[in-house]
């Protein structure tokens, strides 16, 4: 499991909310949702950021330095 699929699923059942609200209030598909709980290596930014939004999260770059003296 992802650190994305475990965050995404322990926030939905938290918030006690099937993989079908969490759809339904993210505007996305279940599918994405049941994607996203399974570790899918290749999901669009945007739909993942959609979906984050609803527990104040979201996903993005994060520069790391080659050499640490930067």
């Amino acid at each position: 499991m992802t650190n994305l699929s475990w965050f995404l699923k322990s926030k939905r059942k938290e918030f006690k909310l099937t993989q079908e609200d969490l759809a339904l209030k993210a505007g996305v598909g279940l599918r994405l949702i049941r994607e996203m709980e399974q570790g899918k290596e290749t999901l669009r930014l945007d739909k993942v950021n959609q979906v984050l939004s609803l527990f104040g999260s979201e996903m993005g770059v994060i520069n790391k330095s080659v050499n640490s003296n930067d």
